[in-house]
């Protein structure tokens, strides 16, 4: 029987924010200008988890995608992070 990720003791979030649902595309924030090859998935959520439940997040070359349970938290993620610092390049 495969292991249950949930069972790890590790809270692991989804790697699919690219859901066709309208609703969903509110909640998921696009940072860009990101620095990939320092910052990772770990790193993101733990910056972006502060505004709200995360469902999602996705890391691509230079930019990702975090996918919120509500437009609400998103909303703050983007007023709160926009142009911070990381890695020595502004989001």
């Amino acid at each position: 029987k495969p292991s249950d990720p949930i069972m790890t003791g590790k809270t692991q979030t989804s790697n699919v924010t690219n859901k066709n649902d309208p609703k969903s595309l509110n909640s998921r924030v696009f940072i860009g200008n990101l620095n990939t090859a320092i910052v990772k998935k770990g790193d993101i959520e733990a910056i972006f988890a502060k505004y709200g439940k995360i469902v999602g997040c996705s890391v691509h070359k230079g930019y990702a995608f975090v996918q919120y349970m509500s437009e609400r938290h998103a909303r703050a993620a983007v007023a709160g992070e926009n142009a911070r610092i990381i890695a020595g390049q502004p989001l």
